[in-house]
């Protein structure tokens, strides 16, 4: 029974560490444009205990163990940003903008604050550049609009490309790049009815809501900081009972 409590009560304290990293790296990025915060899922197990001594059972009995069973993004919608800069998109739907590194590699991402690199073509920083129908998308020196659809005209009415845009499920599983990017093996084209609208001249902001975030960054590390007194107080009776046990 001592040992089950003190396995029960170190398992607490990484499920809470793991926990408190997790609200720790959103609070980090509530001003990270695009950024989705991370969620903590835990799960429980049914553990069979089993004390072996000269191997014999001595005991056995179940208990419900908790533990994490994965960290994830949650992809829920956010504010935007109103800016009027022609390089700042933003998303309102399930859809996401996709930008190629210099590698090849291909992500995901609502970080729409876009702008030129030195050949003119459109970049999202240093991440690479945001990709159209045709390939990545070149702007050069013309000044161009995007329509609620993704396409992309000049000043004269002429059309540049379209947006390439990649839907993801508000409950899928993704894979998270940096912080705002993300890697979607789903490969989804958009679904049939399925309504969004491109933005010109605003970001989507972060998820994360600081006031949640900081209550249960405090709610996490009481529950940390009494597991770890439960943990020292089965310390102490151990080290008693191994003094007892050589006299």
């Amino acid at each position: 029974m001592f040992m089950r409590g003190f396995y029960n009560a170190a398992q607490a304290m990484i499920v809470k560490q793991r926990e408190l990293d997790a609200v720790s790296n959103n609070i980090a990025n509530i001003n990270t444009a695009g950024y989705r915060k991370d969620e903590v899922l835990l799960n429980t197990f049914m553990e069979e205990l089993i004390w072996v001594q000269k191997r014999r059972a001595t005991h056995d009995g179940t208990f419900q163990q908790t533990y994490v069973d994965v960290a994830r993004a949650n992809l829920e919608q956010s504010n935007f940003e109103f800016t009027e800069s022609r390089f700042d998109m933003a998303i309102w739907g399930n859809v996401y903008f996709n930008v190629t590194d210099r590698y090849g590699n291909t992500f995901q991402t609502r970080a729409g604050q876009f702008e030129l690199d030195d050949l003119g073509y459109l970049c999202l920083n240093k991440a690479g550049r945001v990709q159209g129908a045709n390939g990545d998308i070149y702007i050069g020196n013309d000044d161009f609009i995007v329509d609620s659809n993704g396409v992309i005209t000049n000043t004269d009415g002429e059309i540049i490309d379209t947006f390439l845009l990649t839907y993801i499920p508000p409950d899928a599983d993704v894979a998270k790049i940096g912080d705002n990017l993300f890697g979607y093996d789903g490969g989804e084209g958009i679904p049939e009815g399925e309504t969004f609208d491109v933005i010109q001249g605003a970001f989507e902001k972060s998820n994360v809501d600081g006031n949640k975030e900081i209550s249960k960054a405090m709610e996490v590390q009481r529950m940390f900081e009494a597991n770890s007194a439960i943990l020292k107080y089965f310390d102490t009776i151990n080290a008693k009972s191994a003094s007892m046990a050589k006299l």
